[in-house]
């Protein structure tokens, strides 16, 4: 009697050599975790505020500037009362004297009248100043590209007009030039702290990411990955970290300064607009101030991506 085969109702898939199963590689660091979004934000505020910095010191050095140009190319005659002496004689005599000078292309006498009305912010209005030795005053400008004989000229003054005195400004363009430099030390000092709180939350970020997953970083660590390759993978995860905060807190301070230029335009013509104008003159950082803050997005991502490298060749020295 012949045995009956029996063939199961459901066979068993075969099993693929192990060659053929599918690789999948994942990262280290969990490209996603609340502390990777902390860090974000934290990053994004500091370039944030060091790009709105940046902006505003741009603002100041390129007014600086064109106040210095503006205060360079004129200077003042001064003319004193003098007793026995014509003043208004005196007057027309500087003007040609100063007219006679190489390198001066307007000569401006201020009347008695403007002369006065200079002194009403202090003094006021309606004040009868004839009795009060009110100085005149003349307006000079040097033409373009000149350099007159300032020596020349004052001698020429004082020689001929008892209570002449001329003013090249000099003193103004140092203050400026000090306002300037003041700021640009600002300006740097308020980003070696930036940078200084990057570096400083990066590192913890960095201590806590290896702690989370140190048995794999162990694991990895003896059986011969080179602590290169670890320390490769994390600084490819916060340097793209430090990518994106600084993106987002640098276009958002362009954004910002993009808005204040709108609403100066858009407030043309008032008060308040007037005297925006007269400290920063065009309220636009232009082409150079643009580029000072992508280069600071980039600075960000670099210095993130390198400390955390420091930090984990650190860590691994100390485990081997």
């Amino acid at each position: 009697m012949a045995e009956a085969s029996y063939e199961p109702e459901f066979a068993a898939p075969a099993r693929p050599p192990p060659g053929d199963f599918p690789r999948v590689e994942t990262p280290i660091v969990p490209r996603s975790s609340v502390a990777g979004r902390a860090l974000v934000a934290v990053v994004s505020i500091m370039t944030f505020l060091a790009s709105l910095t940046t902006g505003a010191v741009m603002l100041v050095l390129a007014s600086a500037a064109e106040w210095q140009s503006d205060v360079a190319r004129e200077m003042t005659i001064q003319i004193r009362p003098v007793s026995g002496h014509d003043l208004d004689a005196e007057v027309s005599q500087a003007a040609e004297i100063a007219r006679a000078s190489a390198g001066i292309a307007d000569v401006r006498p201020y009347t008695a009248a403007e002369s006065a009305r200079l002194l009403e912010p202090w003094l006021g209005t309606g004040l009868a100043l004839d009795a009060l030795p009110v100085p005149r005053i003349i307006v000079l400008r040097v033409a373009a590209g000149q350099r007159p004989d300032i020596a020349a000229l004052r001698a020429a003054l004082t020689a001929r007009i008892a209570g002449a005195s001329i003013d090249d400004h000099r003193g103004w363009v140092d203050r400026m030039r000090a306002m300037a430099g003041a700021a640009i030390a600002g300006g740097v000092g308020i980003l070696a702290l930036v940078l200084a709180a990057t570096v400083l939350s990066v590192a913890f970020a960095t201590r806590g990411a290896m702690a989370a997953n140190q048995p794999i970083i162990e694991v990895l660590h003896f059986i011969g990955a080179r602590d290169g390759y670890i320390a490769g993978q994390f600084q490819r995860h916060f340097m793209m970290l430090g990518l994106q905060g600084g993106a987002i807190g640098g276009l958002g301070a362009l954004a910002v300064l993009g808005l204040a230029g709108f609403f100066s335009n858009l407030f043309l013509g008032t008060a308040a607009q007037e005297q925006t104008s007269a400290l920063f003159s065009t309220f636009s950082i232009g082409i150079a101030g643009y580029a000072a803050v992508l280069g600071q997005i980039v600075l960000v991502a670099a210095v993130t991506a390198g400390t955390s490298r420091h930090v984990v060749n650190r860590t691994l020295a100390a485990i081997a």
